[in-house]
């Protein structure tokens, strides 16, 4: 056996050992979702965090999510290699992005844990650094042509189209591509708009201004809670808004520790984000959330949570604590929400206007959170009411294995809700039944 191997067992079981102590001890019963969550005091969990993740297995033949009452689920395509971001051109081609977290050196015992927990869970690993062109010529909701649209990227996420331009999200920076109307594939270089540091939360989301002049990209914090200290986290934990036409960029928001999925909704023409708060203060603290996004916003990380809750883990500044905004909808503690989309009301039947969120799971936390799609309804450009199921099913009733992760989520070309799988490596449709 080999030493990953024999660490990651034993993390396994430490891990173990901490969930059940802290069950021991209570776990919320109550989860920490809406605009007014109970949100449990926090509570440091030191040295030995708690550590479950189910291992990753993938899904049977035939075997698929669960969808809500009056929807219908199919594969879209199958056999994709860590499928994270989708990106729907408007000639109906459906981009793929694949790629996957690489493990840097491990910063501490707890770093090395949680690395070696994720492995098990399918979530570190080896990049396929590739977009791949899926279409669906016949029309049948299955894509029968397959091809690779751009490899070589470094740990590509968002995509955005712009006239005959094509932007891509690397870890790194944001990189535009010229681009050919119902071009198989672009092969041509490009050219770096804006540098981000990488590695930490690498994603970079990608999002166009409703008059096609300004990207938005967010760009997630190094470590847990500034581990490292400040200065590395320059920079980070922010969403950016870059000026195609004057070739500048600035931070647009900041103190979000890992916004990933990014959307407007339409009759404010307000961004809103989807943002992974911080680990090891309990099952439901601080909770996961959307929120609408200010210019010029300050959200607490890492000073504090869900508005001016301190985190006594942290070194204090009490002028950024003093600015923090609430966020404005709870998510669930640590359900790792990362997908994002608005979904207009009819899209699914039965649904109102709202916001389909990709919830790809909890990795530390007691009783496992997320691992499904649900929605949002919204009324008056603001969140309205409990969320609902569209997806789930993911997780075995046992919650040791994973049969799939939702990542992103977008309107397909033919108005269905197409949802990106990075452990059954599958991009699934949902339609009504």
């Amino acid at each position: 056996m080999s030493f990953s191997s024999a660490f990651a067992r034993f993390v396994a079981v430490v891990g173990a050992g901490a969930v059940a102590w802290r069950k021991i001890q209570g776990v919320p019963q109550v989860a920490a979702w809406g605009a007014a969550p109970a949100i449990p005091e926090g509570k440091p969990q030191g040295a030995i965090p708690t550590l479950k993740m189910p291992s990753a297995r993938g899904w049977d033949e035939g075997q698929q999510p669960t969808a809500a009452p009056g929807l219908k689920v199919n594969a879209f395509a199958t056999g994709l290699d860590h499928p994270r971001w989708i990106e729907v051109l408007p000639n109906g081609d459906v981009l793929i992005a694949e790629a996957t977290q690489v493990a840097g050196p491990p910063r501490s015992m707890f770093h090395m844990a949680m690395q070696a927990t994720m492995r098990r869970a399918n979530a570190l690993g080896v990049s396929a650094n590739r977009i791949t062109l899926l279409r669906d010529r016949d029309g049948d909701g299955v894509a029968e042509t397959r091809g690779v649209f751009m490899e070589g990227l470094n740990q590509p996420f968002g995509m955005a189209l712009i006239g005959d331009t094509f932007y891509v999200g690397n870890t790194d920076g944001v990189v535009a591509f010229p681009y050919v109307a119902g071009a198989d594939s672009i092969t041509a270089q490009g050219k770096k708009l804006v540098t981000f540091k990488p590695a930490g939360h690498w994603t970079r989301s990608l999002l166009v201004s409703p008059d096609k002049t300004k990207l938005y990209a967010g760009v997630g914090s190094l470590t847990n809670i500034a581990d490292d200290g400040m200065e590395v986290e320059e920079g980070r934990a922010a969403v950016y808004e870059l000026d195609l036409a004057r070739g500048t960029n600035r931070i647009f928001a900041s103190g979000l520790r890992n916004a990933v999925g990014l959307a407007w909704e339409p009759s404010t023409n307000v961004l809103w984000t989807v943002v992974n708060e911080r680990d090891g203060l309990g099952d439901e603290t601080p909770p996961d959330y959307l929120t609408s996004v200010r210019d010029g916003g300050f959200y607490g990380w890492p000073y504090c949570y869900w508005g001016q809750t301190i985190d006594d883990r942290v070194p204090q500044d009490a002028a950024m604590v003093a600015k923090a905004i609430t966020p404005d909808y709870a998510l669930g503690g640590h359900t790792a929400s990362l997908g994002l989309c608005w979904v207009p009301a009819g899209t699914l039947p039965g649904f109102p206007d709202g916001m389909a969120i990709g919830q790809h799971g909890s990795w530390n936390r007691s009783t496992l959170s997320g691992y499904k799609v649900v929605f949002v309804p919204f009324e008056n450009g603001r969140p309205s009411g409990p969320a609902r199921d569209i997806l789930s099913g993911f997780l075995a009733p046992d919650e040791k294995e994973s049969y799939g992760r939702p990542v992103g989520v977008t309107l397909g070309p033919d108005r269905s809700l197409l949802v990106a799988d990075d452990v059954g490596d599958v991009i699934w449709r949902v339609t009504g039944a």
